[in-house]
């Protein structure tokens, strides 16, 4: 029997499966993102070394996805393979800002009151 052609392998992907897939990578990201962003703003990392622990985070989270989830196999349950598992996305990117902004503003509000008080 000969091996399945990539054409042939899309096609024996069920499609509610694919998305409920899709959907569960996509809110582990978002969760890794917020907390990389919560981590980052509470130690005061500042410029490019957020981003690289951003970078970071978001390569650990697809390895552990690939390997231990996906069962290093990620055709088998994402339509656009590996590179749709390691990909950030446009929105878990500014949430990952925003959280750090966020924490990295309070925590910055709190230092200061309680050097003032």
């Amino acid at each position: 029997m000969s091996a399945l052609t990539p054409d042939d392998q899309q096609q024996r992907l069920f499609g509610p499966h694919v998305l409920f897939n899709n959907s569960s990578i996509y809110n582990v990201k978002f969760i890794s993102s917020c907390f990389t962003g919560a981590v980052a703003g509470i130690l005061g990392v500042e410029n490019w070394l957020g981003f690289i622990l951003f970078i970071f985070a978001m390569l650990l989270t697809s390895l552990v996805l690939h390997f231990f989830n996906l069962k290093a196999n990620p055709k088998k349950y994402v339509q656009g393979g590996f590179l749709e598992v390691v990909n950030p996305g446009q929105e878990n990117t500014f949430s990952f800002i925003l959280v750090w902004t966020l924490f990295y503003g309070s925590s910055l509000i709190h230092l200061v009151m309680d050097l003032e008080g």
